[in-house]
């Protein structure tokens, strides 16, 4: 009797790398089927739905390029553009800057030096929803903390969150309050970097800032641009605070372009026009992190390199 054929990818002799890629796919192919299914359809609506007209209780009705050409000529649009730049500017670069002077200060052995650790954090485990109440009842220009601590000072008081000038500024505060995450990834890569290079630094005389400048922040450089591309994508997609902070205001002071997004979305059911807003702000960001990974081979350093 003939022995049965065992059926494999190897009977058709595909090449290793094919087989190997795959069994990959099979692998994450549940992950697949999720992203597809709840991030990719979504995406996809949206991509469409920028070209209609819709409201979600009618059919949508095809409009073309006309979403878009409206957007053009949108003051809010570029207020909230302005805005959220404003936001995004100011956040990610005290952001980075602080969270890395942190971590440089938490990433010693002492005693006690995870609680410190810890505290930093802590603020990343509160819901955003009770922090903004909590930062609410802080910068009231009326009875805030804040503005009670500054007439203790014989300072005078500041608008925080109901002028134009400091609306913004209040909403940067704020958001400054949870950068645990950002600092707990720049203590994980200040601990990978190997004692050896410290060591052969300090033994050819060399100072902390020299040690700082010469050997930890170009190491740490992979995290730098980790932390800096996620900072950016989150600080474009600032909502929470300023929808229950400042309601976009005064003046639109505070409408980032998220929140423009949701109030053209469920506030004036116009879901096509927010699509289309949804969709510029998806290839600006795409757009951004191709060109910083790509500026990124100029002064990223990787220790097996």
């Amino acid at each position: 009797m003939k022995k049965n054929k065992k059926y494999s990818l190897r009977r058709y002799k595909i090449p290793i790398r094919v087989r190997q890629a795959l069994w990959g796919v099979f692998f994450i192919s549940p992950w697949l089927v999720g992203f597809m299914t709840f991030k990719g359809g979504p995406i996809f609506s949206a991509i469409y739905f920028g070209f209609t007209r819709y409201d979600a209780m009618s059919h949508p009705v095809w409009l073309g390029l006309q979403n878009y050409k409206e957007i053009l000529v949108d003051p809010l649009f570029w207020k909230s553009v302005y805005n959220t730049v404003y936001f995004v500017f100011f956040n990610v670069a005290f952001k980075m800057l602080f969270s890395l002077v942190l971590a440089l200060l938490v990433n010693s052995k002492i005693r006690g030096i995870s609680i410190f650790r810890t505290t930093f954090y802590l603020p990343m485990v509160v819901p955003v929803v009770a922090t903004s109440i909590l930062w609410n009842w802080i910068l009231h220009p009326e009875f805030g903390v804040v503005n009670y601590l500054l007439n203790l000072l014989n300072l005078p008081d500041i608008k925080w969150i109901v002028t134009e000038r400091w609306s913004k500024p209040s909403i940067v505060l704020v958001s400054l309050w949870r950068l645990g995450e950002t600092m707990v990834i720049f203590l994980a890569g200040l601990q990978s970097i190997p004692e050896q290079v410290y060591e052969a630094a300090k033994i050819d005389g060399a100072n902390a800032w020299t040690v700082l400048l010469r050997i930890t922040i170009p190491l740490l450089t992979p995290t730098i641009l980790f932390n800096l591309v996620i900072s950016v994508i989150r600080a474009f997609q600032v909502f929470s605070f300023a929808y229950i902070i400042t309601r976009g205001g005064p003046l639109n002071s505070s409408l980032f372009y998220m929140l423009y997004v949701f109030r053209q979305a469920f506030k004036y059911f116009n879901l096509g026009y927010a699509s289309a807003l949804a969709v510029i702000l998806f290839t600006l960001l795409v757009l951004f992190t191709f060109v910083l990974m790509k500026s990124s081979r100029r002064w990223v350093y990787y220790e097996a390199e």
